[in-house]
């Protein structure tokens, strides 16, 4: 009696071990994982306004209503809404350009029509009215709708601000970085940067030629891709908390 007893409760708890593994994994992989991960603040005389990239490199659909940005001062007090964009979804790269407000300006529906010409580029494209990025050094921060950052610090100098060039961060999937750093970015050269397996590759280009109007100049950069967005890594580690407590499930019934 004390025999078969022992075995069901061991069962039960190997099971609850098991599917406990499963939902940590799960609670990870549906974390909001949000990164900066390009950013032009110098596109030059004729060129488009400041813009950054956010990618999602969660597993779950981001929805981003009321969401806002910030500069160096980091305050949310001071941050301006996110417009254009309702959703990011899983891998997905969104881009978020400063609107032109200045008297006979194009209407925001037409200047986004003119950033997709200017780099021709399937990415959602949105735009809000903060502050614009300075090319001596400045900083881009998300928060959500309560004054949560939702993205790290992220911080460039001087030296990353190139006329004409983005500059681009890589991070792993549990957001971490794996090109660039918190404290500078790397400057955007024309070219391929393979992602990791099951990953997207960051195809870096120059805009458009003959330059549409109402710009006279080319930019590099690499709006809409990324250059790392790995597979969540959890289906493995859930798969390992299961393995395991298969194994123990299979030793104590070879016991008995």
């Amino acid at each position: 009696m004390r025999t078969t007893l022992a075995r069901t409760l061991s069962f039960r708890v190997a099971t609850a071990t098991a599917l406990a593994a499963v939902a940590v994994c799960a609670a990870s992989a549906s974390a909001q994982i949000l990164r900066v991960t390009e950013v032009m603040s110098s596109s030059g005389t004729g060129g488009t306004t400041d813009w950054f990239e956010l990618t999602n490199y969660g597993s779950s659909t981001l929805t981003v209503d009321n969401w806002r940005y910030d500069d160096n001062s980091f305050s949310f007090a001071s941050s301006a809404l996110l417009e254009g964009v309702g959703t990011i979804a899983a891998g997905e790269s969104v881009i978020f350009f400063e609107l032109d407000t200045v008297l006979g300006a194009p209407t925001p529906a037409e200047q986004v029509t003119n950033f997709q010409t200017y780099w021709p580029t399937t990415a959602q494209v949105g735009y809000h009215q903060g502050a614009g990025l300075s090319s001596n050094g400045d900083a881009v921060v998300i928060f959500d709708s309560t004054g949560v950052e939702i993205t790290p610090q992220t911080n460039f100098g001087s030296a990353v601000a190139t006329v004409g060039q983005s500059f681009y961060y890589a991070y792993d999937s549990n957001g971490d970085f794996v090109l660039g750093s918190a404290a500078d970015g790397i400057v955007s050269t024309v070219g391929t940067i393979p992602g990791e397996a099951g990953g997207i590759s960051q195809v870096t280009f120059q805009s458009v030629t003959p330059v549409p109007a109402p710009f006279t100049v080319t930019n590099i950069g690499s709006p809409g891709t990324a250059a790392v967005v790995p597979e969540p890594s959890t289906v493995a580690m859930a798969a390992a908390g299961l393995g395991l407590a298969g194994l123990g499930i299979r030793r104590r019934m070879r016991r008995a």
